[in-house]
Formats: C-alpha cells, sequence, structure tokens
C-alpha cells in the first residue's frame, strides 16, 4: 500500500520541483532533495492530496509545515556544500530536517513540543536518514553540545538574534531568521564575522513567534 501512494505520488512530487524551477530556484542539490523527500508523510492525513501543492499546512499543536518554495528559497541562501554541522530550531514536521539531513553532513534540530517532535522522529527513521539528532527543548537556548555550527536555521520569527546563537555559530557560519514582531517578520542572513555579525535582508515573511528564555514568551 505505500510502495503504492508513493508511485502514485512521484507525479505531483516532480510537478512541484519543476514548479519551484519556475519561480527561479537554481540549486540543484536543494531540487534533488526536494524530489527525493516524500512530504506527503510530513502532512496529516487530511490534507495528504494537498502535499505537493506550493502552500503552508497545518500539522496539528498550532503549528504548520511552511511552503516548499519557503524551504528551497532558506536552502539555497545557505549554499550548503555538504560539509556542514548545521543547527535547526524548530523541528516541526520534520520535512526541513529531512532536506538538510541531504545537504548537511551532520544535523541537530530542536523542537519545544513533544506531540511534533514524536512525529518527525518516526517518519525519519521511516524514511532511513541517519545523520539527525533531536532535542526536545527550549530553541533559543541553542544546543551547546555540538557547537559551533556552520548553519543556524530559525522556523520562528523572534525580536533579535538570541545570543546564544552567535555563540554557538562558527567564524563565517550564518544565521537565517525572521526578526521583526510577532505577526511579521523580515528575513535576516546574518554572518559571522570575529565578534560581529553582518546582516543581509532577504525578504518579508510571516512565522509562528519563537517561543523561549531569549525571545518572546508564551
Amino acid at each position: 500500500m505505500a510502495a503504492a501512494v508513493e508511485h502514485e505520488l512521484r507525479g505531483p512530487r516532480r510537478r512541484l520541483v519543476e514548479t519551484l524551477q519556475q519561480e527561479g530556484i537554481r540549486d540543484l542539490a536543494v531540487l534533488q532533495a526536494i524530489d527525493a523527500t516524500p512530504r506527503h508523510l510530513f502532512v496529516p492525513t487530511g490534507v495528504r492530496h494537498r502535499a505537493y501543492e506550493d502552500s503552508a499546512l497545518p500539522i496539528g499543536s498550532g503549528q504548520t509545515i511552511s511552503q516548499p518554495s519557503i524551504h528551497a528559497r532558506y536552502l539555497e541562501l545557505l549554499k550548503l556544500t555538504g560539509k556542514e554541522k548545521v543547527l535547526e530550531i524548530g523541528t516541526g514536521s520534520g520535512y526541513q530536517t529531512a532536506l538538510l539531513s541531504q545537504l548537511a553532513a551532520q544535523v541537530f534540530s530542536i523542537e519545544r513540543i513533544p506531540a511534533l517532535l514524536d512525529k518527525a522522529r518516526e517518519i525519519i527513521q521511516q524514511i532511513g536518514a541517519r545523520n539527525i539528532s533531536f532535542l526536545l527543548g527550549d530553541g533559543t537556548l541553542g544546543w551547546r553540545q555540538y557547537a559551533p555550527y556552520d548553519a543556524i536555521l530559525v522556523g520562528a520569527g523572534a525580536p533579535e538574534v538570541p545570543s546564544t546563537y552567535q555563540e554557538q555559530l562558527a567564524e563565517g557560519g550564518r544565521i537565517l531568521i525572521p526578526l521583526g514582531d510577532r505577526e511579521e517578520q523580515t528575513l535576516f542572513m546574518l554572518t559571522r564575522r570575529g565578534d560581529t555579525l553582518e546582516k543581509t535582508e532577504i525578504a518579508p515573511v510571516r512565522f509562528v513567534p519563537l517561543l523561549g528564555k531569549y525571545s518572546w514568551q508564551g
């Protein structure tokens, strides 16, 4: 049954990749990762028929899985070469985690909602990704044990960059984070140059708030 569903959804997944190419995604490694990753497994069965639309979908616990084009742009901006150690803040559905596992050497992913983390871990095991470590906890603390990271991806909006991220970032490493208020943010890429972060504005975005000790409270 699973194989039949997988075969049936191969066409829609290929069409999604073609749509992303038309929208300007050029990084072949990112497109290949999207083509190889069964997004339908990461969304609830009730919206599975929409898994390969370029749209955000609800995943429960008040959270969403972002549009594939958002994931693609995020990942393309990071220009990963396959050798990096990456920290992901907000595992969510686990879909972006699965994409990262094909683009980086090691992925460390933090989620604060137990039900989401359990589900993501289960699906990641099912698809056989081996280079991912998960942590249940406050994403604003980062994951000091495995620092420094070459890239930190933040899947929620913050008022400012938590100091913990700069401390855990390697020299020349990049942080991709939405900064702003709870409703609207701007996506920024920050690159570590010594003790400073070089800031590049990318685009206006809307993400759920980043909750935790060094960001929004509850």
